[in-house]
């Protein structure tokens, strides 16, 4: 059909490119640029924002990005021998929400181990101990404006830390409620949107594909994290 009211021909969607290697597995790889400057532009409390000048290439036309510079974070997972995981319902200002979470918390320990960082916060948050720790997932919660690298981890064998030992919470974290949630109905709640804190979001996930394989795939507590930004000079 041609002339007026005929309908406009779509162009011919491009052809998906496939993997150069042949079909390998995608992976993320360090990718290191020229620096030409940087310095900081605002020193907060925790955080710092960061103004860096750098070449994509040599004698490309400099780029000037802002970013949180951020210590890193862990969060956990906490599954119990039922298979139920463990939420915590926490305030939240910069959304105005209370959000579903899981434990977690900031690498702010000077030379602390990241699986320690998280046995900390474990405790500190959810009065818990756990006797069995894998890595789930590693992943950066916002790269296009912060540096923030969070590792997930699975937790299980629990026990509770005794009364006289327990951390004592402040601020928002004195108003966290405990749910144990069946994991297929967390999975769920993600997928409705009912859920948004990222770590909730992809830890959940990424326990319900671990443990449609038994676990088997997960990495040992003390993988390395070559991403983490403290790591990539070692």
């Amino acid at each position: 059909m041609t002339g007026p009211g005929a309908p406009t021909p779509q162009a011919a969607a491009p052809a998906v490119q496939p993997l150069l290697d042949g079909g390998a597995a995608p992976a993320d790889e360090l990718s290191p640029r020229t620096l030409l400057s940087s310095h900081t532009v605002y020193q907060g409390r925790i955080w710092n924002v960061v103004s860096d000048t750098f070449e994509l290439a040599d004698g490309s036309t400099p780029l000037t990005r802002d970013y949180i510079a951020h210590p890193g974070a862990v969060a956990v997972v906490v599954m119990n021998e039922l298979d139920q995981i463990l939420l915590l319902n926490q305030y939240r200002h910069p959304v105005g929400m209370t959000l579903w979470e899981i434990p977690a918390g900031l690498l702010d320990v000077e030379g602390e181990d990241f699986v320690v960082g998280a046995a900390r916060e474990l405790a500190e948050e959810a009065d818990l101990v756990a006797a069995e720790w894998h890595v789930l997932t590693d992943f950066f919660n916002s790269p296009g404006s912060s540096s923030e690298a969070i590792r997930l981890y699975l937790a299980r064998g629990l026990s509770e830390v005794p009364l006289e030992d327990r951390h004592i919470r402040t601020d928002e974290e004195a108003e966290i409620q405990f749910r144990w949630v069946d994991l297929p109905d967390a999975v769920a709640a993600v997928l409705d949107g009912s859920l948004h804190n990222p770590s909730a979001v992809v830890g959940i996930l990424a326990a319900a594909a671990a443990q449609s394989t038994g676990f088997s795939s997960l990495r040992p507590a003390n993988a390395p994290w070559p991403a983490h930004p403290s790591q990539r000079s070692q």
